[in-house]
């Protein structure tokens, strides 16, 4: 079968002997041996990713981070602008998108318990697809967590206006990153604890707003309650009121909402038991996207015609201001601008641990390898943040348009890292029925075929991203950034060769050796 890469993988067909995994996506191949073998357990993560950071974040803060991390900006306001686009066919994308997540998170859940680094999708991708996959993948990442923590401080800066209009966004969004960068200095037990109770807070409101709608609904609550029907969902210009093809158009902003899903990869160096706590993250997720986004959305838009609702507005504050409830939309309001931060602060964790991944395996500055006393990556954080607080700029330059550009950004930077691991999924199996990687006991249902499938889904997604006038110039920044980091490429290899040679593959065990003589014949007789 030929691969991504446009290679032969020569598994599939039976035919001829196996020649490896093949070239890596880039401009070089490696041989397939390097310097970051561990001791028996096979690859490790390269000198220093895994050793030295403290796993301090135990089950029930996985399971949170896991769940209020999907729970930001891409449900809370972007939906309002999806909704007036698309109407109630909205329910139906987020459902379809979130299909294609849970094939891309099982597809990661089994790569995590082949192997549980720190690095994550880097490391898979520079283990399937090459060392200069895994630096363009490391480096996207970071990136794209930089641009939603820029999305992140814009939509709390819009949240902030709630209360106080003569708050210019652009100071807000700084005091923001301020605040936020204060607390992620902290150990990763606190960082931990800080995001449980502010995802709680996230999934106690979305509960308390599904179970208020539905009692608008079924009870007739309030004014809202005389209006509130289901046949909102089909009677205001119909499911696709606006047609098929802008419904589609939606999808950009979807997947943006799913952003930040793929953050239990990035926790696996810092889990105290990754092997139990991974997969049961990532097997609550269908339940998150039918609870949070499918029945949340479905009931909002059953108490509220979606013709009432207003892009840039978030559709949960306009909903409880219809129904009526005393401070309810205020509150509501307080929600979303705690989980527009507890978003930014979890973009902050990522970008200073990608950092310092990309350091330790020689693709990246040796100074971000450092960790404080707290065993944080502090300069790397720092130096994320730094860059975050362009953002700032952007919401002083165009306040109106800054959600807009960030969020298509980010969603092309989050296809990437998602088709890489798609891509580093399929190599795996391939390598996997070659005989030259360990099985994973957590399997991805599918397989590789799923795989496929979701990479084309994704694809779709970056045509659609071309196609709309206003996120298209998300696409003129790609080629910018992929060139950047390709003129980087050879300057990193002069200074560390060994770091771009080839991973190799955590062996499969050995088969069990043969029966003993004596006992061959004992069998022989019976």
């Amino acid at each position: 079968m030929t691969d991504m890469t446009g290679e032969s993988d020569g598994v599939e067909t039976g035919a001829g002997p196996d020649t490896g995994p093949g070239p890596e996506i880039g401009p070089e191949i490696g041989p397939e041996t390097g310097p970051e073998t561990g001791p028996e357990t096979g690859p490790g993560p390269g000198p220093g990713v895994a050793e030295g950071y403290a796993r301090g974040l135990g089950s029930r803060q996985i399971q949170m981070i896991a769940i209020g991390g999907a729970i930001g900006t891409g449900l809370f306001l972007g939906a309002g602008r999806a909704i007036h686009q698309a109407g109630p066919s909205l329910i139906l994308m987020y459902a379809i998108a979130g299909a294609v997540i849970f094939v891309i998170m099982r597809a990661l859940g089994e790569l995590l318990t082949y192997r549980p680094v720190a690095g994550s999708f880097a490391d898979y991708a520079r283990e399937f697809l090459g060392p200069f996959a895994g630096y363009l993948t490391g480096w996207t990442y970071w990136l794209m967590w930089v641009v939603t923590g820029m999305a992140e401080v814009t939509a709390a800066s819009t949240y902030l206006a709630y209360w106080w209009p003569a708050v210019p966004q652009w100071l807000a969004a700084l005091a923001f990153l301020a605040a936020l960068l204060i607390a992620n200095l902290a150990s990763v037990r606190l960082f931990g604890e800080v995001e449980f109770w502010l995802s709680m807070i996230k999934v106690t409101a979305i509960l308390g707003m599904i179970l208020i709608g539905v009692g608008v609904l079924t009870l007739g609550v309030s004014a809202a309650g005389r209006t509130a029907s289901v046949t909102h969902l089909w009677a205001d210009g119909g499911v696709f009121p606006h047609g098929i093809g802008s419904s589609l158009m939606t999808l950009q902003i979807v997947m943006f909402a799913y952003v930040a899903v793929e953050l239990v990869g990035v926790t696996a160096g810092e889990a105290q038991n990754p092997r139990e706590t991974l997969p049961k993250a990532i097997n609550t997720l269908p339940w998150r996207i039918v609870l949070f986004y499918v029945g949340a959305l479905a009931v909002i838009l059953c108490v509220v015609s979606w013709t009432r609702f207003q892009p840039g507005v978030s559709p949960f504050v306009a909903a409880f201001a219809v129904i009526g409830i005393p401070f309810g939309a205020g509150i509501v309001n307080f929600v979303v601008l705690s989980a527009a931060l507890s978003s930014c602060n979890s973009g902050m964790y990522s970008t200073g641990r990608m950092l310092r991944d990309l350091a330790a395996n020689g693709q990246g500055p040796q100074v971000f390898n450092r960790l404080t006393a707290r065993r944080t990556p502090a300069l790397g954080t720092c130096v994320s943040v730094a860059v975050m607080s362009t953002g700032v700029w952007l919401n002083y330059a165009d306040p109106a348009g800054a959600f807009t550009y960030i969020t298509a950004f980010a969603t092309v930077a989050g296809v990437w890292t998602w088709g890489v691991i798609l891509a580093a999924h399929i190599r795996y199996r391939a390598a996997v029925r070659a005989g030259r990687a360990a099985p994973a006991w957590f399997a991805a249902p599918g397989g590789a075929a799923a795989s496929w499938c979701a990479l084309a889904f994704l694809c779709l997604v970056v045509v659609l991203i071309g196609a709309d006038a206003a996120a298209r110039v998300s696409l003129y920044g790609a080629p910018v950034w992929f060139a950047l980091l390709l003129a980087g490429y050879p300057v990193m290899k002069r200074r560390n060769p060994a770091a771009f040679t080839r991973r190799p593959h955590l062996a499969p065990p050995p088969p069990p050796p043969p029966p003993a003589p004596e006992a061959a014949s004992d069998a022989a007789s019976l």
